[in-house]
């Protein structure tokens, strides 16, 4: 089971609008959008009804600051009684986003719960956070999902509009004490040399049984600006598999491409 935390603190060329990370702003604008009438104002709040959504994203295409209203909030306890209704059908819990380690806090109320109910947690996080302050948190967890966009400093810093410093740090201190999870790796349409680049420097780092997740792009939900930096395409399966093999040849052994 996924439980979803919405906001980001990078401000990336993909999904996000620096001003409004990816924040409704309750303007309005997508209520009278959606086609199934899921979505009203109530005290100035757009309220989303998850019964009649019908997942078409119609909202999140005209919203102007490119958020979505299709959000909840929970108590501790109100999200319990969510998981408790999926409990015989999983083994687990994992926290995204966004950026879940914005509610870290939170977070390991959760994961309390669910340890001492006998549930396994993971974190999917862009490393933005570092997990060195958040002991207790990678003690109830069985690790952290890893996203890498890419190994290029300056590179990150003129997309992601930050340093990549802390997210590699995680991705060395994490991979140290056994709580690296998983490495999930961007690989970006025109950037072969960097592509590479991410590669082989990750694979310096952990171990060579890893296992390693190459994402091919797609542009569905980038913004205008990554479309014009990235372009319209989805990176080919055929370039996929050459940085799959890749990986290989530098001595990965456990490699998925998506």
């Amino acid at each position: 089971m996924a439980v979803f935390f919405q906001g980001c603190p990078l401000s990336c060329k993909f999904c996000h609008n620096p001003e409004t990370i990816n924040h409704c702003v309750h303007c309005g604008k997508c209520v009278s959008s959606c086609p199934v009438g899921a979505l009203s104002v109530v005290d100035g709040k757009v309220v989303w009804n998850k019964a009649l959504c019908v997942k078409c994203d119609t909202c999140l295409k005209v919203c102007p600051n490119l958020s979505t209203p299709k959000t909840m909030k929970y108590t501790l306890d109100e999200l319990w009684e969510e998981v408790m209704e999926y409990r015989p059908f999983i083994r687990g819990i994992t926290t995204s986003g966004g950026e879940c380690m914005k509610h870290a806090d939170f977070i390991e109320s959760l994961f309390e719960r669910a340890v001492a109910d006998g549930l396994s947690c993971l974190i999917d996080s862009n490393g933005y956070y570092d997990f060195r302050n958040y002991p207790r948190l990678l003690e109830l967890s069985e690790g952290v999902m890893l996203d890498i966009k890419m190994w290029n400093n300056e590179l990150h810093k003129e997309i992601m509009g930050s340093s990549n410093e802390v997210i590699l740090s995680n991705l060395s201190f994490l991979s140290s004490i056994g709580k690296l999870n998983e490495v999930r790796m961007l690989m970006y349409p025109g950037f072969k040399e960097f592509n590479k680049e991410t590669i082989e420097n990750v694979l310096k780092v952990v171990e060579p049984t890893q296992q390693i997740k190459l994402i091919r792009y797609r542009p569905y939900g980038v913004r205008e600006e990554g479309l014009q930096y990235f372009g319209n395409v989805t990176l080919s399966s055929e370039e996929g598999n050459e940085y799959v093999e890749f990986a290989k040849s530098l001595g990965a052994k456990n490699v998925i491409l998506t």
